[in-house]
């Protein structure tokens, strides 16, 4: 999704003079000639990273480097045991590798069903063109939504209104006349027409600012912030750790200097958590395949992180909780007009606006226009009016102007329709005035003095999964606020008949300071008669009061709130301004669709919290190690096979699974705190009970054969901890979190009863008074690891 930034000004707009270009657009020919030339719009629209871009920033990694050069001292100077953990960096990378490319496959696919095709006059006919075909000189067509994708001219203009604040930062929208500049980014409120391309591709305005923005893009997030703030510290605590043993190991060297080395890199490389971020990555990749499959468009990685932390949801009723259409259900005539008059007001009204919103077409459907009646005059419906209108020559001299709109915009306060409006808004119904206006409609005050005619009855459709998904946020402690601009006691009857209890509220009479216009939100459910500037401001006014905010819609009036709340979330039908702006879009307009994004999120940072306390107690108790090893001058306990296989067997595969599993905990913030919190208590015990064995061990063995004995109880005890550890981040259990525990522990013993596999880890257990000792040592390290780890829940609670 192409970002613009709101903070740059527009670049200086010369004055354009209105092309000659003909009413009927380029020719086939002029068309052609164009492309030849390489005057097309090609800028390119990626929705992810290439696929040299997913190999570089799998491959070349800081941790990668390192690890890569170990590996290579590694296959010189021993066995090829102790080269494994080369061997599980290429798995790994290429397991990252593979599922960010389905990712991307994913994404690419639904980014061209949710593409934006904007209406191109060609040879007289108007024709939909994908972005990346629009040639320099082309006549494209804009209404109400529509995004404006190339720098142009304006060439035809019916009232048409354009909002510049993506780019400019300012929200009133501009009124376009013919020969004004419009400029690619913007998008249009009110009104349509037509405008010329003059400059395309990477000249445009928008694709100067966005050249390089991609979809794609795993930044601003706490789970990928908190991790490269955990690896930043790693890394400080990683360099003179290391550098310290590798001196003392040269200095010690009582078994040879191939064998010295071996074991300084077995002390090097598990304190780097190379998996954890590649385990997040795919975690990320494979929460978009899940959501493609269920149409779910997801143009930012983050967004399935941030819905998960959302704690209210900003609701818009049109095309969220009700479908698009409408049916008229009803007239009230009003004064005495005559009904067969006023139906025919009706269609003329319809038959006026070459764009017309659900209300209108319902009215369209309702009442047929009629020929004799005229146009001469028109004012497009516009969110922050409420109300549209037009002027008409009705078949002789006669002439009149007519509004359609909002009873309670329309009509003064003491009107004795608008009690009648409220009884119908009570139960549910949308109703419009039509009234005869008594100023011009380019007066200011149109409204005043209007002569009211009649109340036209529309009933919304309701979703029929909107109930469901309002109570699952209910039971998610999600709180659901319902934004429209409709008569807010409308909405709330709409609102309690799918279950949403609460006050409705009259967004008129919220206050503009936004202290207080929080307290009110904080208080209120339903909001009506919500201007697109209020959307916006209510947005900021529950963000000042700490809450995560989401904000769905599909109309143009919702892209300013969509564009500031954390997390926008579009209908694929809504208008192109939206979907551009949106982190998430809905392809298939479904929003019982939100619930499976939460849960994606959730099951991402739940599991990714869990695992990380994994990774990071292999590095506490890495780091331990050496700092005492350097400190009793002795030789590092173990080479790089032994770790390789304790991480695989407590770390590597069991996160893998885990890090898939379902995981239905709501997101809590401060991720860097809670993963720490535990996994420093966890790696001091493992890696003080590990050393406390090893010197056991030393004092007990002597001989040729001691160092291998005494390395194999410590890893021993080291394993049996790090089980343990891995055994308390499974909780709460289930039969596969069980057998998956009890499956590492079966492989472990594997290793140390079959002869092979005994030779080709080093790991054989001498005698009988040793290897009990460090079963003995593991115990009380796990108790003390239990005991620790419910302290700092207590201590330290999340």
């Amino acid at each position: 999704m192409t970002h613009i930034d709101a903070g740059a000004g527009p670049a200086p707009v010369h004055p354009v003079p209105v092309p000659s270009v003909p009413p009927t657009g380029l020719t086939g020919a002029q068309v052609a000639e164009r492309t030849a030339r390489g005057q097309v719009n090609d800028v390119p629209v990626r929705s992810s990273r290439s696929l040299a871009e997913i190999v570089r920033a799998n491959v070349f990694t800081r941790f990668n480097a390192i690890i890569g050069v170990l590996w290579l001292i590694m296959l010189f100077v021993a066995p090829i045991q102790d080269s494994l953990f080369g061997f599980v960096i290429l798995a790994n990378t290429g397991i990252g590798i593979v599922q960010e490319w389905r990712a991307k496959k994913t994404l690419d696919s639904l980014a061209v069903i949710g593409e934006v095709r904007p209406t191109v006059r060609r040879d007289g006919t108007a024709v939909r063109v994908g972005t990346s075909e629009i040639v320099l000189d082309d006549l494209l067509e804009i209404g109400p939504g529509d995004k404006v994708v190339v720098d142009g001219v304006c060439v035809e203009a019916d009232g048409l209104e354009i909002d510049e604040s993506l780019l400019t930062g300012e929200a009133d929208p501009v009124v376009k006349q013919r020969g004004d500049p419009v400029m690619s980014g913007s998008f249009v409120v009110a009104g349509g027409g037509a405008f010329q391309a003059t400059r395309v591709g990477r000249e445009a305005y928008a694709a100067q600012l966005a050249e390089e923005a991609s979809r794609f893009t795993l930044v601003h997030s706490e789970l990928r912030t908190g991790i490269s703030t955990i690896l930043k510290y790693v890394t400080w605590m990683m360099v003179p750790t290391a550098i310290g043993l590798v001196i003392s190991q040269l200095v010690v060297k009582q078994h040879g200097f191939k064998d010295s080395v071996a074991r300084t890199v077995g002390g090097i490389v598990p304190m780097i958590p190379e998996g954890l971020v590649l385990l997040t990555s795919v975690a990320f990749a494979i929460g978009v395949i899940r959501l493609g499959r269920k149409q779910c468009l997801v143009q930012e990685l983050p967004a399935i992180e941030g819905l998960a932390r959302v704690d209210t949801v900003c609701l818009d009723k049109t095309g969220t909780l009700t479908e698009g259409g409408m049916d008229v259900t009803g007239l009230r005539l009003l004064n005495g007009y005559d009904e067969t008059y006023v139906r025919t007001v009706l269609g003329a009204l319809g038959a006026s606006d070459p764009r017309p919103n659900a209300s209108l077409q319902a009215i369209i459907d309702a009442y047929p226009g009629s020929e004799e009646w005229r146009c001469t005059a028109s004012l497009p419906f516009s969110s922050a009016r409420k109300y549209s209108g037009a002027r008409f020559t009705e078949g002789g001299d006669r002439s009149s102007t007519w509004l359609l709109g909002a009873p309670d915009v329309l009509l003064g306060d003491d009107d004795p329709a608008l009690a009648e409006t409220g009884r119908l808004n009570e139960d549910g119904l949308r109703v419009l005035l039509l009234a005869r206006a008594a100023r011009g409609l380019d007066d200011p005050r149109a409204v005043e003095g209007a002569h009211p005619a009649a109340l036209v009855v529309l009933e919304q459709r309701l979703r029929p999964d909107a109930a469901d998904t309002l109570r699952y946020f209910a039971e998610q402690n999600v709180h659901a606020k319902v934004v429209s601009g409709d008569n807010a006691v409308s909405v709330g009857a709409v609102a309690a008949k799918l279950g949403l209890k609460g006050t409705a509220v009259d967004a008129r009479r919220l206050p503009a300071e936004q202290e207080e216009m929080a307290r009110e939100l904080d208080e209120g459910t339903v909001f009506g008669r919500v201007t697109p500037q209020q959307k916006r401001d209510m947005v900021g006014a529950l963000q000042s009061r700490g809450h995560t905010v989401a904000m769905t819609g599909d109309g143009v009036n919702d892209v300013l709130a969509l564009k500031d709340a954390d997390i926008g979330v579009s209908m694929g039908s809504g208008s192109e301004a939206t979907r551009a702006v949106a982190q998430i879009v809905l392809l298939n307009d479904s929003f019982a669709t939100l619930p499976s994004v939460v849960a994606e999120g959730r099951r991402v940072i739940g599991n990714i919290t869990r695992v990380a306390t994994l990774f990071l107690v292999k590095t506490v108790y890495s780091v331990l190690l050496a700092i005492l090893v350097v400190c009793w001058q002795v030789e590092y306990p173990f080479l790089p096979r032994h770790l390789t296989l304790l991480s695989t067997l407590t770390i590597g595969v069991p996160a893998f699974f885990l890090a898939l599993a379902p995981n239905t905990e709501r997101a809590r913030p401060h991720f860097v705190r809670r993963v720490m919190r535990y996994a420093i208590p966890g790696g001091l015990v493992a890696g003080v009970a590990t050393f406390v064995t090893y010197l056991l061990a030393r004092h007990h063995y002597t001989g040729p054969g001691a160092l291998d004995a005494e390395t194999s109880a410590a890893t021993l005890t080291l394993f049996l901890i790090s089980l343990w550890v891995l055994a308390i981040i499974a909780r709460p259990y289930t039969w596969w979190r069980i057998a998956l525990v009890a499956a590492m522990g079966a492989a472990f013993l594997l290793v140390l009863i079959v002869p092979s596999l005994q030779r080709f880890f080093a790991l054989k257990l001498v005698g009988m008074q040793m290897p009990w000792t460090a079963v003995a040592v593991a115990a009380a390290g796990s108790a003390v690891l239990e005991l620790a780890w419910r302290w700092v829940g207590r201590r330290f609670p999340a």
